[in-house]
């Protein structure tokens, strides 16, 4: 019977943290909302510094690293695919298995992984080392809002970097892709090429590069949210930097299935 309760208090203590969460969440939605609001109607002051430079840092500074990732999945997916489809004799369909794998789903979901290990908890802990030395309640008590200064240009900057950053991660993994079929199928590079856009209709690159701004909008959110919450000590911020990444992949995981359910009839070869 005890075990029973145990168990039951258990559920319910993680049923509540996670409803507290979602409250929080929406509240800091709201409030980035209201305070855009208020900066358009005023036309007041845009952090354009700040925006640039978190743009800069999440969106040209990744791009090395999403390039290598990117290169070697493109790699391995051909070279397993190819396995496959010559024993069909299928040869020529890994262009549709790359294409509209990478493209339309492995892009964008590896890119989104990639960021919010990366700029997410780098994120969280700017903000939360702010927190920690009371920068924030600095800037509060000169009439300066934390959430224009520092979670707007965030969650700006990510979601206008993620569609770029998601084509140029996308466009790499296909080259690699390209590169280990010419070598394992002897698949020239202008066949593949000259097929791709007939394998892969221009729906699933605009799906692409939207799930990828919505996964950079989600993951700013988030990692500004636990970064907000974390309490002045130091063991606070590393278990909210954590928490930020493992949320940040969750809900990109999530909405990514979401999205595969309410695009599944659109961009599909027929």
């Amino acid at each position: 019977g005890y075990r029973f309760l145990d168990g039951a208090e258990g559920v319910g203590r993680i049923f509540f943290k996670m409803l507290r969460n979602a409250v929080g969440f929406v509240a800091l939605i709201g409030q980035l909302v209201i305070d855009f609001a208020h900066l358009l109607h005023t036309r007041g002051h845009w952090p354009v510094l700040e925006t640039s430079a978190n743009f800069y840092k999440v969106g040209v500074r990744a791009m090395p690293v999403t390039a290598l990732v990117g290169f070697l999945i493109g790699v391995v997916l051909s070279y397993l695919s190819a396995l496959q489809l010559r024993a069909f004799g299928a040869d020529v369909f890994i262009v549709n298995i790359l294409g509209l794998g990478i493209i339309r789903e492995l892009g964008p979901v590896l890119v989104a992984v990639l960021v919010a290990g990366r700029s997410g908890s780098a994120m969280t802990a700017q903000i939360g080392v702010m927190r920690v030395t009371e920068e924030i309640d600095a800037l509060a008590a000169m009439g300066i809002s934390p959430y224009v200064r520092l979670v707007l240009p965030k969650v700006v900057a990510l979601t206008l970097a993620m569609a770029p950053l998601t084509l140029w991660g996308s466009a790499v993994a296909l080259f690699g892709g390209m590169v280990s079929a010419n070598l394992q199928l002897d698949l020239s590079f202008d066949y593949f090429v000259n097929a791709l856009p007939r394998a892969v209709p221009v729906a699933n690159l605009v799906i692409g590069l939207g799930k990828g701004a919505v996964f950079g909008l989600l993951i700013a959110l988030v990692a500004c949210y636990f970064g907000l919450r974390v309490k002045p000590n130091t063991e606070s911020l590393s278990a909210n930097t954590t928490a930020s990444v493992v949320t940040s992949i969750t809900v990109v995981i999530l909405v990514d299935a979401v999205f595969a359910i309410a695009t599944r009839s659109i961009g599909l070869p027929r």
